[in-house]
């Protein structure tokens, strides 16, 4: 992290100088009502900022300016000049990304030592996009209507986007979001989490600073009604959305009013199975390190079972949790008292539904730890396709393992779940990999890895866990509609 913001008083500066107010029209202003909301630092569980709460009045007139926007001219601005707007934009994100990121770590709680990863991320979606901005372009077809007919197709952007956030990764998921729909000449009104307001503030600041013209992003920091108004607006063409199934289930009945386009990545409960010929230690690794219980629900092949169990738990233990301004902080805290709320239930969950408590299941009382939402890093053994814990998201470091015997048996128990978003699986042999990989309902599959992702390559859903594919060429035609065109000639 740059020595600029290496100190308390450096972090207090930059959260001072980020943008507190909507950003609607170009410009930084109040919500109507003048209402405001606190964000909390998870790690103190203190006041961070104070941010202007928008509501539905708000959403009217951030959703106006970015219809004025997208007729006024952006939808026909020439697509190396959308490229250029993108590519400065990158280089803006690149120049300020440890500010930009610190915010982050403030806001949300994610550890500073985590990082590296995100910043090559960020900056490399805002110029895959730029790429992709040259590149939309329909189709001549040789047709059989009668005669010298002529058909072609156009790819033509949607409108104005409405863009809804968690508050996990609110610089990358802003950019995720917004990215794409500038590519395609789309206008977006971005609702960001209350609880972590601060990055996509500032990265909107940063639109204007690169060039893209007033009204073409706006950010509106609020509550669920902002979000609910947002989802329900007739004058949204399309809503892109993160978040939990319920909300989508929610944003899918709101678009209804004028059919407006949606994409939907929701939740999840990623199977990941592994093997008895798979490599132990790097798989004990990706389950409790890096990933931080990513992949929550656990098969594991009975004979390995037991000592797959003893070395996750020991290596849990090892975990490093608290303030995430320590480089060695591997687990920082949970974004809110609600969700340490929610995660120490599934927890009691757990215990009293029969699971076996291997190593955690406490939420951390030490000085360090008290002030803040942190958790002990969590794992329970015996664990049946039942139990709570094996059926829903959980979204903190819980982990649930279960024992299966056979491939045949592991792929009906991994599917037989509402969600389908990811699934991994560890072993050695080449031929297991690939029935698996065939066989399993997810919409992403890693292979002796866990959670990589790439720009190029598309991520979404199976099942509740939603439909639309964000990253590769088909996230730019999720902001595009397809026109066809017959001339005759003659």
């Amino acid at each position: 992290m740059a020595a600029a913001i290496d100190t308390a008083e450096a972090r207090r500066a930059l959260v001072r100088a980020t943008p507190r107010q909507l950003l609607i029209d170009g410009r930084f202003v109040d919500a109507l009502s003048g209402r405001t909301l606190e964000t909390i630092n998870p790690a103190t569980g203190e006041v961070l900022a104070t941010v202007a709460e928008g509501a539905a009045a708000d959403i009217d007139l951030a959703v106006a300016a970015a219809r004025r926007a997208f007729e006024g001219g952006w939808s026909m601005v020439k697509p190396v000049e959308r490229q250029r707007v993108l590519l400065r934009l990158a280089d803006l994100v690149e120049a300020n990304f440890d500010a930009l990121v610190m915010l982050d770590v403030l806001d949300m709680g994610v550890p500073v030592g985590t990082l590296a990863p995100r910043r090559a991320r960020a900056v490399a979606m805002l110029r895959y996009y730029a790429s992709l901005a040259v590149t939309v372009h329909g189709h001549t077809i040789d047709n059989s209507v009668p005669g010298e007919v002529f058909a072609y197709t156009l790819k033509e952007p949607l409108g104005v986007v409405g863009a809804i956030n968690p508050w996990n990764s609110p610089l990358v998921l802003s950019i995720w979001k917004i990215a794409p729909a500038l590519a395609a000449g789309c206008t977006v009104v971005l609702k960001p989490a209350e609880q972590a307001p601060l990055s996509p503030l500032r990265f909107g600041q940063l639109c204007l600073e690169a060039g893209v013209p007033p009204g073409v992003v706006n950010v509106v920091p609020g509550l669920g009604d902002a979000g609910a108004a947002l989802a329900a607006h007739r004058d949204v063409d399309k809503i892109a959305f993160t978040g939990s199934t319920e909300v989508g289930q929610s944003i899918i009945r709101a678009s209804a009013a004028n059919v407006k386009r949606v994409s939907l990545e929701l939740g999840g409960k990623s199977p990941n199975i592994v093997f008895a010929d798979a490599d132990l230690d790097v798989a004990v690794f990706a389950n409790c390190g890096q990933n931080c219980f990513a992949g929550s629900r656990l098969f594991v092949q009975r004979e390995i079972y037991g000592e797959f169990l003893q070395r996750a738990a020991a290596y849990a233990g090892t975990l490093r949790v608290g303030d995430p301004l320590q480089r060695d902080t591997q687990i920082g805290p949970l974004v809110s008292q609600a969700q340490l709320d929610r995660v120490c239930r599934y927890i009691a969950l757990g215990k009293s539904e029969g699971a076996r408590l291997l190593v955690g299941g406490e939420r951390m009382t030490s000085p360090d730890h008290a002030p803040g939402y942190f958790v002990q890093p969590t794992i329970f053994g015996d664990v049946t396709d039942t139990m709570t814990i094996a059926r829903e998201e959980i979204f903190g470091p819980v982990l649930s393992a279960l024992s299966f015997d056979t491939m045949e048996e592991v792929v009906q128990r991994a599917n037989a779940s509402e969600f389908g978003l990811g699934c991994g699986i560890w072993t050695r042999s080449v031929d297991t990999a690939h029935r698996m990989a065939r066989r399993v309902r997810s919409g992403t599959v890693w292979i002796n890895n866990y959670s990589l992702q790439d720009v190029a390559v598309p991520f979404g859903g199976y099942k509740m866990s939603g439909y639309g594919r964000e990253s590769g060429f088909e996230h730019l035609d999720e902001f595009l509609n397809t026109k066809s065109v017959f001339l005759t000639t003659r």
